[in-house]
């Protein structure tokens, strides 16, 4: 089957049932992804071991995390602009080698000026890989399950945060320089890129979009042919793609305009809030949490501890944000788990017995983490094929501006009124991120703009 006019590869594409390639597709993006979660994840066990063993203020601990996301924020933006570009396979892979051999540079570190620097180049790779690899995989997706698998794909960020609580708990705290060897592990991206460079295909819809449409069908009929693991074909119920003429190569300059083209301007607005907000909320507390865990007393093995158990709880929110986005929609799953974030925020800020911490950091883990999943599934389907990256790339970059601030701005909080007040201000920045989605415009089941 060629492509055609009528039968384009975005309509066959939503035709198809969930196949073994999408399977392949989806793990093989889901474990970057969580390689991607586990090295961020460890910056936050490294840290803590840091006070301890360099004897670190929580102003220079709070650096070495801000480089790391100052790094996300350049890279969020290039990565887009060059996923548009190149390819979206290819920035995947090159994004994982990136952060994989910076991180594990940084297990050489000798001293904080070194660390900061590592850390902003580890920065540059985890920043673009995220919304590169979310586009990716939704450009695969049928429509009408599109949603349910973005959310799954981020649902690999609770494993591989769940392997960093794993390593902080029994390597860091029970090896000599424990948080050097943690570093080590965190290389293992680097590997992994040669298998993404050259097991996975790239995407058809970017392909057909650059005119190699050739190479788009070719990637089309192996979903075709692959083997059905649940789903039946859709014929008649298939949306129609709501552009097929074929895009024009843009410029980095036509990509950014083209965001704010008034078609796409709300859009573009009510992303980059929610997006701003749910970061520093999200990396002001899970950042911290270990480092808090031990200001109040807890040792560092308790520490970690807790932090474990509290990880834990993110896979079932992503399970129930992943049936939800299908049920309820895009905009009112993100808003209610980002409301359910707030008041999970404001009670852990008051918490101070070990079962209330436990509880009330699972909820925070819980809610928030299935707004990520829900951010996910939702920020691509804002654009068009030859926009997608680029603007989910942005949206991406001025979330970690976000994540940039809210590191340092924790200590200051503290000193104003401890840690009830830091949580406070996150919950008014879930808030106001839950008020902020509904600006969005809900494509749950509908075609891809292409």
């Amino acid at each position: 089957m060629t492509v055609t006019s009528s039968d384009t590869v975005a309509r066959r594409l939503d035709r198809l049932p969930f196949t073994r390639t999408h399977l392949r597709v989806l793990t093989g993006s889901g474990t970057g992804w969580a390689l991607d979660a586990m090295d961020v994840g460890l910056i936050s066990f490294v840290i803590t071991a840091l006070v301890a063993q360099w004897e670190l203020s929580t102003q220079a601990t709070s650096w070495i995390a801000s480089a790391g996301f100052a790094g996300m924020a350049i890279g969020a933006t290039l990565g887009g602009l060059l996923a548009d570009r190149i390819g979206r396979r290819s920035v995947f892979a090159l994004t994982l080698l990136v952060y994989g051999l910076a991180t594990g540079a940084s297990a050489l570190a000798g001293g904080v000026i070194a660390l900061i620097i590592l850390r902003f180049i580890v920065g540059l790779g985890l920043g673009a890989e995220l919304p590169v690899a979310s586009t990716y995989v939704s450009e695969f997706a049928p429509a009408r399950m599109r949603g349910r698998i973005i959310v799954i794909l981020e649902a690999f960020w609770a494993v591989g945060w769940t392997a960093s609580a794993l390593i902080g708990f029994l390597v860091i705290p029970n090896l000599d320089e424990g948080w050097r060897w943690a570093l080590a592990i965190g290389a293992i991206p680097a590997v992994y890129a040669i298998v993404v460079r050259w097991a996975l295909p790239e995407s058809p819809r970017w392909l057909a979009g650059r005119g190699r449409t050739t190479e788009a069908d070719a990637v089309v009929r192996d979903l075709e042919q692959a083997p059905a693991l649940f789903g039946t074909r859709a014929v008649d119920e298939a949306p129609a793609p709501t552009h097929t003429a074929p895009a024009r190569a843009l410029t980095v300059g036509q990509r950014l305009a083209g965001l704010w083209a008034p078609a796409l301007r709300r859009r573009t607005l009510a992303l980059w809030v929610v997006w701003f907000c749910v970061n520093f909320a999200y990396y002001g507390a899970f950042i911290w949490i270990p480092t808090l865990l031990f200001s109040q007393g807890y040792d560092l093995v308790r520490s970690f501890g807790f932090t474990l158990i509290i990880t834990l709880a993110q896979l079932p929110g992503y399970a129930v944000a992943a049936w939800l986005i299908e049920v309820w929609g895009r905009r009112a799953t993100l808003s209610v788990f980002l409301a359910g974030s707030a008041v999970s925020a404001l009670l852990f800020g008051q918490a101070s017995e070990v079962w209330s911490i436990l509880a009330t950091g699972m909820a925070l883990s819980f809610f928030n983490l299935g707004a990520w999943g829900a951010l996910y599934a939702v920020t691509p389907e804002m654009y068009p094929t030859s926009l997608r990256a680029t603007g989910a790339g942005w949206a991406a970059g001025v979330g970690r501006i976000a994540s940039i601030v809210a590191p340092p701005a924790v200590p200051l909080l503290l000193g104003v009124g401890g840690a009830p007040v830091v949580f406070v201000v996150f919950a008014v920045f879930f808030v106001i991120a839950a008020a902020a989605a509904w600006a969005l415009v809900d494509k749950s089941g509908e075609a891809l703009e292409e």
